[in-house]
Protein backbone atom coordinates (compact mmCIF):
# COMPACT_ATOMS: atom_id res chain seq x y z
CA UNK A 1 0.00 0.00 0.00
CA UNK A 2 1.39 3.68 -0.58
CA UNK A 3 1.67 5.67 1.62
CA UNK A 4 3.24 9.46 1.89
CA UNK A 5 4.16 10.76 5.49
CA UNK A 6 2.29 8.03 7.24
CA UNK A 7 -1.01 8.88 5.37
CA UNK A 8 -2.95 6.41 3.18
CA UNK A 9 -3.22 7.24 -0.27
CA UNK A 10 -6.89 7.29 -1.95
CA UNK A 11 -6.17 6.79 -5.18
CA UNK A 12 -3.24 3.82 -5.47
CA UNK A 13 -1.25 3.76 -8.78
CA UNK A 14 -0.84 -0.04 -8.47
CA UNK A 15 -3.48 -2.42 -9.59
CA UNK A 16 -5.48 -3.45 -7.33
CA UNK A 17 -5.94 -7.13 -6.62
CA UNK A 18 -8.86 -9.10 -7.22
CA UNK A 19 -9.04 -12.09 -5.34
CA UNK A 20 -9.46 -15.38 -6.84
CA UNK A 21 -12.59 -16.74 -5.24
CA UNK A 22 -14.16 -13.09 -6.39
CA UNK A 23 -12.51 -13.20 -9.91
CA UNK A 24 -14.70 -16.93 -10.80
CA UNK A 25 -17.99 -15.50 -9.76
CA UNK A 26 -18.04 -11.74 -10.61
CA UNK A 27 -18.77 -10.51 -14.15
CA UNK A 28 -18.29 -6.77 -14.86
CA UNK A 29 -20.51 -5.24 -17.42
CA UNK A 30 -23.05 -2.66 -18.32
CA UNK A 31 -26.52 -2.86 -18.41
CA UNK A 32 -27.03 -2.24 -22.71
CA UNK A 33 -24.81 -5.05 -23.13
CA UNK A 34 -26.70 -7.83 -20.63
CA UNK A 35 -30.06 -6.24 -22.43
CA UNK A 36 -29.09 -7.01 -25.97
CA UNK A 37 -27.78 -10.33 -24.75
CA UNK A 38 -30.72 -11.17 -23.60
CA UNK A 39 -32.57 -9.95 -26.84
CA UNK A 40 -30.59 -11.57 -28.93
CA UNK A 41 -30.46 -14.93 -27.20
CA UNK A 42 -33.83 -15.05 -27.17
CA UNK A 43 -35.73 -14.26 -30.20
CA UNK A 44 -39.46 -15.48 -30.66
CA UNK A 45 -40.23 -15.32 -34.21
CA UNK A 46 -44.05 -14.95 -35.79
CA UNK A 47 -45.26 -18.11 -37.54
CA UNK A 48 -45.85 -15.92 -40.39
CA UNK A 49 -45.80 -17.74 -44.10
CA UNK A 50 -47.73 -16.94 -47.38
CA UNK A 51 -46.02 -18.96 -49.75
CA UNK A 52 -43.19 -21.60 -51.26
CA UNK A 53 -40.85 -19.93 -48.38
CA UNK A 54 -42.62 -21.18 -45.14
CA UNK A 55 -41.59 -24.55 -45.91
CA UNK A 56 -38.46 -23.82 -45.75
CA UNK A 57 -38.73 -21.56 -42.87
CA UNK A 58 -40.79 -24.97 -41.36
CA UNK A 59 -37.89 -26.83 -42.49
CA UNK A 60 -35.49 -25.08 -40.08
CA UNK A 61 -37.99 -25.80 -37.27
CA UNK A 62 -37.42 -29.59 -38.11
CA UNK A 63 -34.89 -32.15 -35.88
CA UNK A 64 -32.77 -31.85 -38.58
CA UNK A 65 -31.54 -28.23 -38.24
CA UNK A 66 -33.27 -27.53 -34.97
CA UNK A 67 -33.15 -23.82 -34.81
CA UNK A 68 -34.21 -24.11 -30.77
CA UNK A 69 -30.27 -23.90 -30.40
CA UNK A 70 -30.57 -20.17 -30.81
CA UNK A 71 -33.16 -19.53 -28.37
CA UNK A 72 -36.07 -18.84 -30.67
CA UNK A 73 -39.52 -20.04 -30.00
CA UNK A 74 -41.87 -20.05 -32.58
CA UNK A 75 -45.47 -18.24 -31.42
CA UNK A 76 -48.85 -18.01 -33.00
CA UNK A 77 -49.49 -14.63 -31.25
CA UNK A 78 -47.86 -11.13 -33.04
CA UNK A 79 -48.23 -9.73 -29.24
CA UNK A 80 -45.54 -12.28 -27.88
CA UNK A 81 -43.40 -12.40 -31.11
CA UNK A 82 -40.21 -10.32 -31.23
CA UNK A 83 -39.03 -11.26 -34.71
CA UNK A 84 -41.17 -11.36 -38.02
CA UNK A 85 -39.91 -13.21 -41.02
CA UNK A 86 -41.85 -12.41 -44.36
CA UNK A 87 -41.85 -16.28 -45.90
CA UNK A 88 -43.45 -15.84 -49.46
CA UNK A 89 -45.20 -13.84 -51.63
CA UNK A 90 -46.75 -10.25 -50.50
CA UNK A 91 -49.69 -9.21 -52.11
CA UNK A 92 -51.42 -5.90 -52.31
CA UNK A 93 -54.63 -7.57 -50.23
CA UNK A 94 -52.28 -9.26 -47.83
CA UNK A 95 -50.50 -5.90 -47.22
CA UNK A 96 -52.74 -4.50 -44.53
CA UNK A 97 -52.80 -7.39 -42.40
CA UNK A 98 -49.28 -7.67 -42.69
CA UNK A 99 -48.52 -4.65 -41.42
CA UNK A 100 -51.17 -4.76 -38.72
CA UNK A 101 -49.36 -8.44 -37.52
CA UNK A 102 -46.16 -5.98 -37.06
CA UNK A 103 -47.89 -3.43 -35.67
CA UNK A 104 -49.47 -5.70 -32.86
CA UNK A 105 -45.86 -6.55 -32.28
CA UNK A 106 -43.96 -5.25 -29.20
CA UNK A 107 -40.89 -3.25 -29.24
CA UNK A 108 -38.19 -3.79 -29.81
CA UNK A 109 -39.26 -5.76 -32.98
CA UNK A 110 -37.44 -6.87 -36.30
CA UNK A 111 -37.68 -8.31 -39.87
CA UNK A 112 -35.83 -10.76 -42.12
CA UNK A 113 -37.47 -10.16 -45.63
CA UNK A 114 -37.20 -13.83 -46.74
CA UNK A 115 -37.24 -14.85 -50.24
CA UNK A 116 -36.67 -12.89 -53.80
CA UNK A 117 -40.61 -11.91 -54.08
CA UNK A 118 -40.46 -9.90 -50.48
CA UNK A 119 -37.51 -8.36 -51.59
CA UNK A 120 -38.11 -7.08 -55.06
CA UNK A 121 -41.77 -8.92 -55.90
CA UNK A 122 -39.45 -11.55 -57.49
CA UNK A 123 -40.75 -14.00 -60.40
CA UNK A 124 -44.29 -11.73 -60.09
CA UNK A 125 -42.28 -7.99 -60.54
CA UNK A 126 -43.07 -7.90 -64.11
CA UNK A 127 -46.44 -9.50 -65.02
CA UNK A 128 -47.98 -9.24 -61.45
CA UNK A 129 -50.77 -6.60 -60.94
CA UNK A 130 -51.19 -7.49 -57.03
CA UNK A 131 -47.30 -8.55 -55.57
CA UNK A 132 -45.84 -6.10 -53.73
CA UNK A 133 -42.04 -4.95 -55.42
CA UNK A 134 -40.17 -5.14 -52.03
CA UNK A 135 -42.14 -5.50 -48.38
CA UNK A 136 -39.50 -2.65 -47.09
CA UNK A 137 -42.68 -0.46 -48.47
CA UNK A 138 -44.81 -1.50 -45.77
CA UNK A 139 -42.61 -2.47 -42.71
CA UNK A 140 -39.26 -1.69 -41.87
CA UNK A 141 -36.58 -4.38 -42.61
CA UNK A 142 -33.39 -5.38 -40.57
CA UNK A 143 -31.86 -7.96 -42.94
CA UNK A 144 -32.33 -8.99 -46.55
CA UNK A 145 -31.84 -13.02 -47.20
CA UNK A 146 -32.06 -13.75 -50.84
CA UNK A 147 -33.03 -16.77 -52.89
CA UNK A 148 -36.07 -18.51 -54.27
CA UNK A 149 -36.40 -19.96 -52.19
CA UNK A 150 -33.30 -19.75 -49.41
CA UNK A 151 -32.22 -23.32 -47.76
CA UNK A 152 -32.81 -23.51 -43.82
CA UNK A 153 -29.05 -22.52 -43.61
CA UNK A 154 -29.23 -19.49 -45.50
CA UNK A 155 -31.67 -18.38 -42.70
CA UNK A 156 -29.56 -19.67 -40.10
CA UNK A 157 -27.15 -17.46 -41.22
CA UNK A 158 -29.76 -14.33 -41.68
CA UNK A 159 -30.58 -14.93 -37.64
CA UNK A 160 -26.82 -15.13 -37.08
CA UNK A 161 -26.42 -11.86 -38.59
CA UNK A 162 -29.21 -10.23 -37.05
CA UNK A 163 -27.94 -11.24 -33.64
CA UNK A 164 -24.38 -9.17 -34.24
CA UNK A 165 -26.70 -6.76 -35.24
CA UNK A 166 -28.67 -6.69 -32.02
CA UNK A 167 -25.34 -7.21 -29.79
CA UNK A 168 -24.31 -3.33 -31.43
CA UNK A 169 -27.44 -1.78 -30.92
CA UNK A 170 -27.95 0.30 -28.16
CA UNK A 171 -31.34 0.57 -26.33
CA UNK A 172 -31.25 4.41 -26.58
CA UNK A 173 -31.00 4.91 -30.16
CA UNK A 174 -33.50 2.34 -31.58
CA UNK A 175 -36.05 4.52 -31.81
CA UNK A 176 -34.25 6.49 -33.93
CA UNK A 177 -34.00 3.79 -36.64
CA UNK A 178 -37.46 3.29 -36.93
CA UNK A 179 -39.23 3.91 -40.48
CA UNK A 180 -41.14 6.43 -40.66
CA UNK A 181 -42.74 6.77 -44.44
CA UNK A 182 -44.83 3.33 -45.16
CA UNK A 183 -47.07 3.45 -49.30
CA UNK A 184 -49.10 0.44 -48.15
CA UNK A 185 -52.26 1.70 -49.24
CA UNK A 186 -53.42 4.26 -52.43
CA UNK A 187 -55.96 6.80 -53.41
CA UNK A 188 -57.98 4.81 -55.91
CA UNK A 189 -61.20 6.09 -58.00
CA UNK A 190 -63.30 2.51 -58.05
CA UNK A 191 -66.67 2.68 -57.34
CA UNK A 192 -68.51 -0.13 -55.72
CA UNK A 193 -70.92 -2.38 -56.97
CA UNK A 194 -73.55 -4.73 -55.88
CA UNK A 195 -72.66 -7.85 -54.87
CA UNK A 196 -73.27 -10.33 -57.76
CA UNK A 197 -73.15 -13.39 -55.12
CA UNK A 198 -75.78 -12.80 -53.23
CA UNK A 199 -77.00 -16.28 -51.96
CA UNK A 200 -80.24 -15.38 -53.53
CA UNK A 201 -80.28 -18.02 -56.00
CA UNK A 202 -80.48 -21.06 -53.26
CA UNK A 203 -84.36 -20.04 -51.81
CA UNK A 204 -85.15 -20.35 -56.16
CA UNK A 205 -87.58 -22.68 -56.46
CA UNK A 206 -86.11 -24.81 -59.01
CA UNK A 207 -83.46 -25.43 -56.13
CA UNK A 208 -85.98 -26.53 -53.63
CA UNK A 209 -87.31 -28.90 -56.04
CA UNK A 210 -86.13 -30.19 -59.37
CA UNK A 211 -88.41 -29.97 -62.45
CA UNK A 212 -91.32 -32.65 -62.51
CA UNK A 213 -89.73 -34.22 -66.30
CA UNK A 214 -86.35 -34.49 -63.99
CA UNK A 215 -87.57 -36.15 -60.99
CA UNK A 216 -89.46 -38.64 -63.18
CA UNK A 217 -86.78 -39.52 -65.31
CA UNK A 218 -84.79 -39.70 -62.15
CA UNK A 219 -87.32 -42.23 -60.24
CA UNK A 220 -87.29 -39.67 -57.36
CA UNK A 221 -90.52 -39.44 -55.18
CA UNK A 222 -92.64 -36.45 -56.01
CA UNK A 223 -94.56 -34.19 -53.57
CA UNK A 224 -98.28 -34.15 -53.32
CA UNK A 225 -99.57 -31.91 -56.04
CA UNK A 226 -102.04 -29.63 -54.67
CA UNK A 227 -105.48 -28.47 -56.62
CA UNK A 228 -104.27 -26.21 -58.85
CA UNK A 229 -101.16 -27.52 -60.34
CA UNK A 230 -103.41 -30.68 -61.16
CA UNK A 231 -105.50 -28.69 -63.50
CA UNK A 232 -102.67 -27.38 -64.97
CA UNK A 233 -101.01 -31.28 -65.42
CA UNK A 234 -104.27 -32.14 -66.89
CA UNK A 235 -104.67 -29.35 -69.62
CA UNK A 236 -101.11 -29.75 -70.38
Amino acid sequence: MNTLSGEQLINPIAKPDVPQELAENIILTSLNDVYDWARLSSLWPLLYGTACCFIEFAAMIGSRFDFDRFGLVPRSSPRQADLLITAGTITMKMAPALVRLYEQMPEPKYVIAMGACTITGGMFSTDSYSAVRGVDKLIPVDVYLPGCPPRPEAIMDAIVKLRKKMANEDMRERGNLQQTHRFYSAKHEMKAVAPILTGEYLTAATRQAPPRELAEAMGMPLPALKATEKETVDRA
